[in-house]
């Protein structure tokens, strides 16, 4: 089979609903790897669109994906600024911790 009948995969093709792109940050988010975070911050960007973003932020397009170009370590407050501009937002919850307190 020839490479070139195959359609490059692109992940933000599918985050079409807002529980979608809720589920997939989330997921990401416990992985515990910024990078991998960052970039399916990346994927929601695209999928909402960066010109959007950028106008609800304030943020420049080349800024924005300067930011969450692959190897990137964007700052905490545009990667909070960029959620923002998603409508999205981090929540701290109480992770159990096995090891109980005398």
């Amino acid at each position: 089979m020839n490479t070139s009948e195959f359609s490059n995969f692109d992940v933000a093709d599918y985050l079409n609903s807002e529980e979608m792109i809720q589920d997939y940050l989330n997921g990401c988010l416990e992985l515990n790897e910024p990078k991998v975070f960052i970039a399916a911050l990346n994927n929601v960007a695209r999928a909402k669109g960066i010109a959007n973003i950028s106008k609800k932020t304030g943020l420049g397009r080349e800024s924005i994906y300067k930011s969450l170009a692959n190897g990137a370590n964007p700052r905490f407050e545009t990667i909070m600024k960029i959620l923002d501009g998603l409508g999205a937002s981090i929540r701290i919850d109480h992770k159990r911790n096995d090891l109980a307190l005398a």
